[in-house]
Protein backbone atom coordinates (compact mmCIF):
# COMPACT_ATOMS: atom_id res chain seq x y z
CA UNK A 1 0.00 0.00 0.00
CA UNK A 2 1.03 3.60 -0.39
CA UNK A 3 1.96 5.49 2.74
CA UNK A 4 0.89 9.10 3.05
CA UNK A 5 1.37 11.67 5.75
CA UNK A 6 -1.60 12.65 7.87
CA UNK A 7 0.48 15.13 9.87
CA UNK A 8 -0.98 18.20 8.17
CA UNK A 9 -4.60 17.32 7.73
CA UNK A 10 -5.99 18.71 10.98
CA UNK A 11 -8.83 16.24 11.00
CA UNK A 12 -11.83 16.38 13.29
CA UNK A 13 -13.03 13.30 15.18
CA UNK A 14 -14.60 11.92 11.98
CA UNK A 15 -12.23 11.30 9.09
CA UNK A 16 -13.48 12.74 5.79
CA UNK A 17 -13.42 10.90 2.50
CA UNK A 18 -10.49 12.90 1.20
CA UNK A 19 -7.98 12.87 -1.65
CA UNK A 20 -6.46 16.21 -0.67
CA UNK A 21 -3.55 16.76 -3.06
CA UNK A 22 -1.57 15.50 -6.03
CA UNK A 23 -1.14 11.69 -5.98
CA UNK A 24 -3.42 11.48 -2.95
CA UNK A 25 -0.92 12.89 -0.44
CA UNK A 26 -2.68 12.97 2.92
CA UNK A 27 -5.36 10.40 2.03
CA UNK A 28 -6.36 7.41 4.13
CA UNK A 29 -5.87 3.80 2.90
CA UNK A 30 -8.63 2.48 0.65
CA UNK A 31 -10.51 -0.83 0.72
CA UNK A 32 -10.10 -2.78 -2.51
CA UNK A 33 -13.44 -4.53 -1.96
CA UNK A 34 -15.23 -1.16 -2.18
CA UNK A 35 -13.57 -0.16 -5.46
CA UNK A 36 -14.50 -1.45 -8.92
CA UNK A 37 -12.24 -4.01 -10.57
CA UNK A 38 -13.74 -3.81 -14.05
CA UNK A 39 -15.76 -1.37 -16.12
CA UNK A 40 -16.57 -0.27 -19.67
CA UNK A 41 -18.25 2.78 -21.25
CA UNK A 42 -21.59 1.10 -20.47
CA UNK A 43 -20.78 -0.59 -17.14
CA UNK A 44 -19.91 0.91 -13.71
CA UNK A 45 -19.45 4.43 -15.08
CA UNK A 46 -22.02 6.28 -12.98
CA UNK A 47 -21.50 9.82 -14.25
CA UNK A 48 -19.48 11.97 -16.61
CA UNK A 49 -19.21 15.70 -15.87
CA UNK A 50 -18.10 18.03 -18.69
CA UNK A 51 -15.55 20.68 -17.65
CA UNK A 52 -15.12 24.03 -19.49
CA UNK A 53 -11.92 24.41 -21.47
CA UNK A 54 -9.12 21.91 -20.93
CA UNK A 55 -7.04 20.88 -17.92
CA UNK A 56 -4.19 18.47 -17.20
CA UNK A 57 -4.62 18.56 -13.41
CA UNK A 58 -6.04 15.76 -11.28
CA UNK A 59 -9.19 16.16 -9.17
CA UNK A 60 -8.94 16.55 -5.40
CA UNK A 61 -11.70 15.49 -3.01
CA UNK A 62 -13.07 16.47 0.39
CA UNK A 63 -16.15 14.58 1.62
CA UNK A 64 -18.74 14.73 -1.18
CA UNK A 65 -17.01 17.48 -3.17
CA UNK A 66 -14.48 17.14 -5.97
CA UNK A 67 -12.50 20.15 -7.18
CA UNK A 68 -10.93 20.42 -10.62
CA UNK A 69 -9.22 23.14 -12.68
CA UNK A 70 -9.01 24.04 -16.38
CA UNK A 71 -8.18 26.84 -18.81
CA UNK A 72 -9.77 28.11 -22.02
CA UNK A 73 -9.41 30.80 -24.66
CA UNK A 74 -7.01 31.29 -27.60
CA UNK A 75 -4.54 33.02 -25.27
CA UNK A 76 -5.37 30.84 -22.25
CA UNK A 77 -7.46 33.80 -21.20
CA UNK A 78 -9.60 32.28 -18.44
CA UNK A 79 -8.85 29.82 -15.65
CA UNK A 80 -11.66 27.78 -14.08
CA UNK A 81 -12.16 26.13 -10.70
CA UNK A 82 -15.14 23.76 -10.68
CA UNK A 83 -16.70 22.00 -7.68
CA UNK A 84 -18.62 18.79 -8.39
CA UNK A 85 -20.84 16.59 -6.23
CA UNK A 86 -19.09 13.21 -6.10
CA UNK A 87 -22.42 11.38 -5.77
CA UNK A 88 -23.91 12.39 -9.11
CA UNK A 89 -21.38 14.69 -10.82
CA UNK A 90 -23.61 17.75 -10.60
CA UNK A 91 -21.89 21.14 -10.56
CA UNK A 92 -22.07 22.78 -7.13
CA UNK A 93 -20.19 25.93 -8.11
CA UNK A 94 -17.88 27.27 -10.79
CA UNK A 95 -15.44 30.19 -10.51
CA UNK A 96 -13.36 31.98 -13.14
CA UNK A 97 -10.27 34.15 -12.90
CA UNK A 98 -8.48 36.09 -15.62
CA UNK A 99 -5.05 34.83 -16.63
CA UNK A 100 -2.54 37.51 -15.63
CA UNK A 101 0.02 36.26 -18.18
CA UNK A 102 -1.82 35.26 -21.39
CA UNK A 103 0.00 33.12 -23.96
CA UNK A 104 -0.98 31.04 -26.98
CA UNK A 105 -3.13 28.06 -26.03
CA UNK A 106 -1.10 25.18 -27.41
CA UNK A 107 -0.77 21.40 -27.14
CA UNK A 108 2.92 22.07 -26.66
CA UNK A 109 2.70 23.76 -23.25
CA UNK A 110 1.02 23.04 -19.94
CA UNK A 111 -2.71 23.74 -19.68
CA UNK A 112 -3.96 24.08 -16.10
CA UNK A 113 -1.42 21.39 -15.18
CA UNK A 114 -0.88 21.91 -11.42
CA UNK A 115 -3.30 19.90 -9.26
CA UNK A 116 -4.98 21.97 -6.51
CA UNK A 117 -4.93 21.14 -2.79
CA UNK A 118 -7.85 20.97 -0.39
CA UNK A 119 -8.26 20.75 3.38
CA UNK A 120 -11.21 21.08 5.74
CA UNK A 121 -11.31 24.89 5.31
CA UNK A 122 -10.35 25.69 1.71
CA UNK A 123 -9.34 24.63 -1.77
CA UNK A 124 -6.30 26.36 -3.28
CA UNK A 125 -5.62 26.37 -7.02
CA UNK A 126 -2.25 27.31 -8.50
CA UNK A 127 -1.96 27.86 -12.25
CA UNK A 128 1.13 27.86 -14.47
CA UNK A 129 0.86 31.63 -14.93
CA UNK A 130 1.47 32.04 -11.19
CA UNK A 131 -2.15 32.99 -10.53
CA UNK A 132 -3.15 31.46 -7.21
CA UNK A 133 -6.59 31.58 -5.57
CA UNK A 134 -8.22 30.13 -2.45
CA UNK A 135 -11.95 29.43 -1.98
CA UNK A 136 -13.90 27.97 0.89
CA UNK A 137 -15.89 24.81 0.20
CA UNK A 138 -18.96 26.88 -0.72
CA UNK A 139 -17.03 28.80 -3.39
CA UNK A 140 -16.41 32.07 -1.51
CA UNK A 141 -13.08 33.64 -2.48
CA UNK A 142 -10.72 33.85 0.52
CA UNK A 143 -7.63 35.34 -1.12
CA UNK A 144 -5.83 35.59 -4.44
CA UNK A 145 -2.19 36.03 -5.48
CA UNK A 146 -0.33 36.79 -8.70
CA UNK A 147 2.97 35.05 -7.96
CA UNK A 148 4.61 36.29 -11.16
CA UNK A 149 4.55 39.85 -9.79
CA UNK A 150 6.76 38.83 -6.86
CA UNK A 151 8.69 35.83 -8.21
CA UNK A 152 8.52 36.19 -12.03
CA UNK A 153 8.34 36.67 -14.83
CA UNK A 154 8.32 32.95 -15.61
CA UNK A 155 10.37 31.99 -18.67
CA UNK A 156 9.16 28.51 -19.60
CA UNK A 157 8.99 27.23 -23.19
CA UNK A 158 6.73 24.33 -22.20
CA UNK A 159 4.99 26.02 -19.27
CA UNK A 160 5.13 25.30 -15.56
CA UNK A 161 3.72 21.99 -14.38
CA UNK A 162 4.56 21.36 -10.73
CA UNK A 163 1.65 20.71 -8.38
CA UNK A 164 1.85 22.19 -4.87
CA UNK A 165 2.06 20.15 -1.68
CA UNK A 166 0.90 21.17 1.78
CA UNK A 167 1.19 20.86 5.53
CA UNK A 168 -1.56 21.86 7.95
CA UNK A 169 -0.71 25.56 7.69
CA UNK A 170 1.43 26.03 4.56
CA UNK A 171 1.34 25.54 0.81
CA UNK A 172 4.60 24.80 -1.03
CA UNK A 173 4.88 25.90 -4.66
CA UNK A 174 7.84 24.98 -6.88
CA UNK A 175 8.52 27.68 -9.49
CA UNK A 176 11.19 26.32 -11.84
CA UNK A 177 11.94 27.76 -15.27
CA UNK A 178 14.72 29.36 -17.32
CA UNK A 179 14.89 32.40 -15.05
CA UNK A 180 15.53 32.78 -11.31
CA UNK A 181 13.59 29.93 -9.68
CA UNK A 182 12.38 29.18 -6.18
CA UNK A 183 10.51 27.00 -3.73
CA UNK A 184 7.85 29.16 -2.10
CA UNK A 185 5.99 28.61 1.18
CA UNK A 186 2.61 30.36 1.42
CA UNK A 187 0.39 30.73 4.48
CA UNK A 188 -2.81 28.88 3.57
CA UNK A 189 -5.02 31.14 5.66
CA UNK A 190 -3.82 34.53 4.41
CA UNK A 191 -2.05 33.79 1.12
CA UNK A 192 1.08 35.62 2.29
CA UNK A 193 4.60 34.35 1.64
CA UNK A 194 6.18 32.63 4.65
CA UNK A 195 9.59 32.04 3.06
CA UNK A 196 11.28 31.73 -0.30
CA UNK A 197 14.21 29.41 -1.06
CA UNK A 198 16.10 30.35 -4.22
CA UNK A 199 16.91 27.60 -6.74
CA UNK A 200 19.05 27.55 -9.86
CA UNK A 201 17.19 27.94 -13.17
CA UNK A 202 16.24 24.58 -14.64
CA UNK A 203 13.64 22.91 -16.84
CA UNK A 204 11.55 20.56 -14.77
CA UNK A 205 7.89 19.68 -14.23
CA UNK A 206 8.27 17.50 -11.14
CA UNK A 207 6.28 18.34 -8.02
CA UNK A 208 7.50 18.74 -4.44
CA UNK A 209 6.32 16.30 -1.79
CA UNK A 210 6.10 16.05 1.98
CA UNK A 211 8.25 13.17 3.24
CA UNK A 212 8.48 12.20 6.91
CA UNK A 213 12.07 11.61 8.03
CA UNK A 214 12.93 10.60 11.59
CA UNK A 215 9.46 11.72 12.69
CA UNK A 216 9.73 15.16 11.08
CA UNK A 217 8.23 16.40 7.79
CA UNK A 218 10.48 17.66 5.03
CA UNK A 219 9.68 19.22 1.66
CA UNK A 220 11.50 17.03 -0.87
CA UNK A 221 12.15 18.21 -4.43
CA UNK A 222 13.46 15.80 -7.08
CA UNK A 223 14.28 17.98 -10.06
CA UNK A 224 16.70 18.16 -13.00
CA UNK A 225 19.95 17.03 -11.45
CA UNK A 226 19.39 17.20 -7.70
CA UNK A 227 17.17 15.81 -4.97
CA UNK A 228 16.82 18.30 -2.11
CA UNK A 229 15.21 18.31 1.33
CA UNK A 230 13.94 21.50 3.00
CA UNK A 231 12.70 22.38 6.47
CA UNK A 232 9.00 23.24 5.91
CA UNK A 233 9.03 25.80 8.73
CA UNK A 234 12.05 27.85 7.65
CA UNK A 235 12.97 26.88 4.08
CA UNK A 236 16.46 25.82 5.19
CA UNK A 237 18.12 23.36 2.83
CA UNK A 238 18.76 20.30 5.00
CA UNK A 239 20.45 18.04 2.47
CA UNK A 240 21.09 17.64 -1.24
CA UNK A 241 21.86 14.64 -3.46
CA UNK A 242 23.53 15.33 -6.82
CA UNK A 243 24.24 11.91 -8.32
CA UNK A 244 21.08 11.97 -10.43
CA UNK A 245 19.95 13.12 -13.87
CA UNK A 246 16.81 13.14 -15.97
CA UNK A 247 14.56 13.58 -12.92
CA UNK A 248 12.34 16.20 -14.49
CA UNK A 249 8.77 14.91 -14.32
CA UNK A 250 8.06 12.47 -11.48
CA UNK A 251 7.31 13.09 -7.81
CA UNK A 252 8.69 11.39 -4.67
CA UNK A 253 6.04 9.46 -2.72
CA UNK A 254 6.57 8.75 0.97
CA UNK A 255 6.84 4.99 1.63
CA UNK A 256 7.89 5.20 5.28
CA UNK A 257 11.20 5.19 7.10
CA UNK A 258 12.52 8.26 5.28
CA UNK A 259 12.34 6.33 2.00
CA UNK A 260 11.00 7.26 -1.42
CA UNK A 261 11.52 6.29 -5.06
CA UNK A 262 13.15 8.44 -7.73
CA UNK A 263 11.98 8.43 -11.32
CA UNK A 264 14.19 9.66 -14.16
CA UNK A 265 14.22 9.39 -17.94
CA UNK A 266 16.06 10.87 -20.95
CA UNK A 267 14.81 14.22 -22.22
CA UNK A 268 12.85 14.94 -25.39
CA UNK A 269 16.02 14.79 -27.49
CA UNK A 270 17.85 12.05 -25.55
CA UNK A 271 19.64 14.36 -23.13
CA UNK A 272 20.64 12.84 -19.76
CA UNK A 273 20.28 9.33 -21.22
CA UNK A 274 23.33 8.02 -19.37
CA UNK A 275 22.64 9.54 -15.98
CA UNK A 276 18.90 8.80 -16.17
CA UNK A 277 19.59 5.09 -16.62
CA UNK A 278 21.40 5.02 -13.29
CA UNK A 279 19.10 7.40 -11.40
CA UNK A 280 15.93 5.38 -10.86
CA UNK A 281 15.82 3.63 -7.53
CA UNK A 282 15.21 3.82 -3.80
CA UNK A 283 16.41 6.82 -1.79
CA UNK A 284 16.68 6.99 1.99
CA UNK A 285 17.28 10.01 4.21
CA UNK A 286 18.82 9.53 7.64
CA UNK A 287 19.86 11.79 10.50
CA UNK A 288 22.97 11.86 12.64
CA UNK A 289 22.63 14.65 15.18
CA UNK A 290 22.04 17.83 13.18
CA UNK A 291 23.25 16.28 9.93
CA UNK A 292 20.90 14.83 7.34
CA UNK A 293 22.18 12.46 4.64
CA UNK A 294 20.48 11.13 1.51
CA UNK A 295 21.72 7.91 -0.08
CA UNK A 296 20.63 5.71 -2.96
CA UNK A 297 19.97 2.23 -1.58
CA UNK A 298 19.54 0.47 -4.91
CA UNK A 299 19.11 1.21 -8.60
CA UNK A 300 16.15 0.10 -10.72
CA UNK A 301 18.07 -1.11 -13.75
CA UNK A 302 16.53 -0.19 -17.13
CA UNK A 303 13.46 1.46 -15.57
CA UNK A 304 12.79 4.82 -17.26
CA UNK A 305 9.39 6.33 -16.46
CA UNK A 306 8.14 9.25 -18.51
CA UNK A 307 5.11 10.83 -16.84
CA UNK A 308 3.87 8.49 -14.11
CA UNK A 309 5.73 8.46 -10.79
CA UNK A 310 6.99 5.13 -9.43
CA UNK A 311 5.05 3.63 -6.50
CA UNK A 312 5.41 0.99 -3.81
CA UNK A 313 2.66 -1.49 -2.99
CA UNK A 314 2.83 -4.60 -0.79
CA UNK A 315 6.63 -4.58 -0.69
CA UNK A 316 7.12 -4.17 -4.44
CA UNK A 317 8.15 -1.09 -6.42
CA UNK A 318 6.63 -0.33 -9.83
CA UNK A 319 7.74 1.88 -12.73
CA UNK A 320 6.03 2.24 -16.13
CA UNK A 321 7.69 3.75 -19.22
CA UNK A 322 6.46 5.50 -22.39
CA UNK A 323 6.03 2.14 -24.16
CA UNK A 324 3.85 0.60 -21.46
CA UNK A 325 6.60 -1.57 -19.99
CA UNK A 326 6.04 -2.26 -16.28
CA UNK A 327 9.16 -2.80 -14.17
CA UNK A 328 8.67 -4.50 -10.79
CA UNK A 329 11.35 -4.68 -8.08
CA UNK A 330 11.60 -5.90 -4.51
CA UNK A 331 11.55 -2.69 -2.49
CA UNK A 332 13.91 -4.02 0.20
CA UNK A 333 16.63 -5.56 -1.94
CA UNK A 334 16.16 -3.96 -5.36
CA UNK A 335 15.91 -7.41 -6.94
CA UNK A 336 14.16 -7.36 -10.30
CA UNK A 337 10.90 -9.30 -10.00
CA UNK A 338 9.59 -8.94 -13.55
CA UNK A 339 9.56 -6.71 -16.62
CA UNK A 340 6.41 -6.99 -18.72
CA UNK A 341 4.52 -4.87 -21.23
CA UNK A 342 0.90 -3.75 -20.97
CA UNK A 343 -1.08 -2.18 -23.81
CA UNK A 344 -0.76 1.52 -22.94
CA UNK A 345 1.68 3.85 -21.25
CA UNK A 346 0.44 5.97 -18.35
CA UNK A 347 0.39 9.70 -17.76
CA UNK A 348 -1.33 9.21 -14.39
CA UNK A 349 0.58 7.54 -11.56
CA UNK A 350 -0.45 3.93 -10.77
CA UNK A 351 -2.47 3.13 -7.66
CA UNK A 352 -2.10 0.05 -5.46
CA UNK A 353 -4.82 -1.26 -3.17
CA UNK A 354 -5.34 -4.72 -1.68
CA UNK A 355 -4.43 -7.38 -4.22
CA UNK A 356 -4.49 -4.95 -7.16
CA UNK A 357 -2.34 -2.36 -8.91
CA UNK A 358 -4.16 -0.06 -11.33
CA UNK A 359 -2.29 1.37 -14.34
CA UNK A 360 -4.21 4.23 -15.93
CA UNK A 361 -3.40 4.07 -19.64
CA UNK A 362 -3.16 7.51 -21.21
CA UNK A 363 -5.68 6.60 -23.93
CA UNK A 364 -8.22 5.41 -21.37
CA UNK A 365 -7.41 1.70 -21.04
CA UNK A 366 -6.97 0.96 -17.32
CA UNK A 367 -5.03 -2.25 -16.74
CA UNK A 368 -5.36 -3.91 -13.33
CA UNK A 369 -2.47 -6.18 -12.35
CA UNK A 370 -2.41 -8.65 -9.48
CA UNK A 371 -0.27 -7.35 -6.65
CA UNK A 372 2.59 -9.74 -6.07
CA UNK A 373 5.59 -11.30 -7.72
CA UNK A 374 3.69 -12.93 -10.59
CA UNK A 375 2.71 -10.78 -13.57
CA UNK A 376 -1.01 -11.37 -13.93
CA UNK A 377 -3.62 -9.17 -15.60
CA UNK A 378 -6.87 -9.08 -13.64
CA UNK A 379 -8.76 -6.68 -15.89
CA UNK A 380 -8.39 -4.36 -18.89
CA UNK A 381 -10.98 -1.59 -18.71
CA UNK A 382 -11.93 0.72 -21.58
CA UNK A 383 -13.08 4.01 -20.03
CA UNK A 384 -14.48 5.84 -23.05
CA UNK A 385 -15.17 5.55 -26.75
CA UNK A 386 -15.71 8.09 -29.53
CA UNK A 387 -19.34 8.56 -28.53
CA UNK A 388 -19.05 9.04 -24.76
CA UNK A 389 -16.72 12.03 -24.31
CA UNK A 390 -17.89 15.60 -24.93
CA UNK A 391 -16.44 17.11 -28.14
CA UNK A 392 -13.46 19.42 -27.83
CA UNK A 393 -12.46 22.14 -30.25
CA UNK A 394 -9.06 21.83 -31.90
CA UNK A 395 -6.40 24.40 -31.10
CA UNK A 396 -4.63 26.55 -33.66
CA UNK A 397 -2.26 24.83 -36.08
CA UNK A 398 1.33 24.53 -34.83
CA UNK A 399 4.11 25.93 -37.02
CA UNK A 400 7.27 23.91 -36.27
CA UNK A 401 7.70 20.18 -36.89
CA UNK A 402 8.48 19.56 -33.22
CA UNK A 403 5.33 21.33 -32.11
CA UNK A 404 3.28 19.45 -34.70
CA UNK A 405 4.53 16.14 -33.29
CA UNK A 406 3.47 17.25 -29.81
CA UNK A 407 0.07 18.26 -31.12
CA UNK A 408 -0.39 14.84 -32.71
CA UNK A 409 0.44 13.17 -29.39
CA UNK A 410 -1.71 15.32 -27.12
CA UNK A 411 -4.63 16.38 -29.28
CA UNK A 412 -6.42 13.09 -28.60
CA UNK A 413 -8.27 12.54 -25.28
CA UNK A 414 -5.74 11.76 -22.55
CA UNK A 415 -6.29 10.28 -19.09
CA UNK A 416 -4.23 12.80 -17.13
CA UNK A 417 -4.93 11.98 -13.50
CA UNK A 418 -7.07 10.24 -10.93
CA UNK A 419 -8.56 10.75 -7.50
CA UNK A 420 -9.65 7.77 -5.42
CA UNK A 421 -12.60 8.07 -3.04
CA UNK A 422 -13.82 5.45 -0.58
CA UNK A 423 -15.77 3.69 -3.35
CA UNK A 424 -14.90 5.24 -6.71
CA UNK A 425 -12.26 6.41 -9.17
CA UNK A 426 -12.57 9.96 -10.51
CA UNK A 427 -10.70 9.92 -13.83
CA UNK A 428 -9.66 13.19 -15.47
CA UNK A 429 -9.54 13.82 -19.18
CA UNK A 430 -8.97 17.28 -20.59
CA UNK A 431 -12.60 18.42 -20.64
CA UNK A 432 -14.37 15.97 -18.32
CA UNK A 433 -14.30 14.02 -15.08
CA UNK A 434 -15.51 10.40 -15.23
CA UNK A 435 -16.70 8.58 -12.11
CA UNK A 436 -16.25 4.79 -12.02
CA UNK A 437 -17.98 3.17 -9.06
Amino acid sequence: MLYFLAIWIGLSTSTPDAWPAFLGAGSEPRDANALPLSWSPSENIVWLAPIPGHGQSSPVVWDDRAFVTSVEGPEKNTYHVVCLNTTDGSELWHKQIENSAPEKNSYYISRAAPTPVVDEHRVIAVFESGDCVAYDHAGKELWTRTLAKDEGPFIAEFGLGASPCQTESALFVLLEHDGPSSLLAIDKQSGKTLWMASREPRRSWSSPAIIEVEGEPQVVVSSAGTVDGYDPKTGKLLWTFKDVGGNTSTTPIDIGGGRFLIGASPGRNGENAGSAADSNGLMQVTRDGDTWTATRKWTAAKATPTWASPIVHEGLAYWINRSGVVYCFDVTTGEEVYTERIKQSSWATPFGVGNRVYFFGKDGLVTVLAAGREFKILAENTTWNDDTLPPEAKLAEETSEERQRAAAMFSKPTLYGVAVTDDAFLLRVGNAVICVR
